[in-house]
């Protein structure tokens, strides 16, 4: 059923469900890092290779880190299966976003789930990260295909390693930010494999046709991997936010030393690859995949209104609306990542409870 938002703080609205899901790819075994118990659920680090992640040109490591969250009656109840939540984090951020830095989900799900307002459930939290700071959860000779790591490859080997409901009705996609921009990147692409999704202030859904010259001249300016490793230090996104795009949206295995085209060259946009990074904003692709987003059985998106990405996200609702794609989608008091964690805890975590199929004879739905 829907999530219902007090309508004192929360613009709502309710549009058509879909169902999304995923083929699952192999992967390489699981390599155990570190485990420890909560007062509730498990946490555990692994390794999970990905083939779809493996020659890309930027030299990604295809050997990604996952962080697992089993929820507290995973290692009691041994004949039980569980649904499975997907969680994709936001530029900058890597599998630990989610033990700390803007939410703690171990701590939010013992809750939540000891609780009783939500149901348990295997929480799985890829770390995305890149040279250039985020993949951007896109499909790129230069950073790698994103798309089938997360839908194919993380997919299979969780479900041929933990005690899962292996059915795209029992598997959720979420995202904050970049993982948001994913989250409806993979939705619209991938109709078989996820059955419902959340989308948390996502970044990049509309189509910039007329970039900052004078900020992509940073971007411009860096030519070694001297440079990249400079700017990576600096504060703030700066340049390599510019970088991680064009790695993911203007891939060019012909232009060494980065194989990637930027939207400005000596100065003067190139219209030609603003067209390509254009082509992959969620709001230009929509119309493309109408009809895989009213496959997904649940979808829901909210944002801040503080937050700078929120006119983004409502031109987002009203294209849903506009083409009879139901969903839920609410404006919150808030910036971009200040209740980051109370909307995980409040809306996030129940909303899968109430939307994935917690039983084998609900999977064909």
């Amino acid at each position: 059923m829907p999530v219902n938002e007090p309508s004192r703080t929360f613009h709502v609205s309710f549009r058509l469900m879909s169902v999304l899901a995923c083929l699952a790819g192999a992967a390489m075994p699981l390599h155990s890092q570190a485990r420890s118990t909560s007062k509730g659920g498990t946490v555990e680090r692994i390794t999970v290779h990905g083939r779809a992640l493996e020659g890309n040109l930027s030299g990604e490591s295809p050997d990604r880190r996952v962080t697992m969250y089993l929820p507290p009656s995973y290692a009691a109840e041994r004949a039980r299966r569980y649904p499975v939540i997907y969680l994709l984090h936001g530029y900058s951020g890597t599998d630990e976003t989610w033990t700390g830095r803007i939410a703690n989900i171990p701590e939010i799900a013992d809750r939540v789930f000891g609780s009783g307002a939500a149901r348990d459930m295997i929480v799985v939290m890829p770390d995305a990260n890149s040279i250039y700071r985020g993949s951007m959860y896109s499909s790129s000779v230069t950073s790698g295909n994103w798309e089938r790591y997360i839908a194919d490859d993380l997919v299979a080997y969780v479900d041929a390693h933990y005690r899962t409901l292996a059915t795209r009705a029992s598997r959720g996609l979420a995202g904050h930010s970049m993982g948001g921009y994913g989250t409806m990147r993979i939705a619209m692409k991938r109709p078989d494999a996820f059955a419902s999704i959340y989308s948390l202030s996502a970044c990049c859904l509309d189509a910039n046709l007329n970039p900052s010259v004078e900020r992509l001249a940073a971007a411009e300016a860096i030519r070694t991997k001297d440079d990249v490793a400079a700017a990576g230090r600096g504060r703030g996104f700066g340049p390599l936010v510019w970088l991680a795009e064009a790695a993911a949206w203007s891939p060019n295995p012909k232009n060494p030393p980065f194989y990637f085209d930027l939207p400005t060259r000596d100065g003067a946009l190139r219209p030609e690859i603003v067209a390509k990074w254009a082509a992959n904003a969620p709001l230009a692709m929509l119309d493309q995949h109408v009809d895989h987003l009213k496959e997904l059985h649940a979808i829901a998106a909210d944002v801040g209104d503080a937050d700078t990405l929120r006119a983004s996200n409502e031109a987002l609702d009203r294209l849903l609306t506009q083409f009879d794609i139901r969903h839920v989608f609410a404006v919150y008091e808030g910036d971009h990542v200040n209740h980051i964690a109370q909307r995980i805890e409040q809306k996030v975590l129940p909303f899968f409870s109430q939307q994935l199929a917690f039983d084998e004879r609900q999977s064909s739905r």
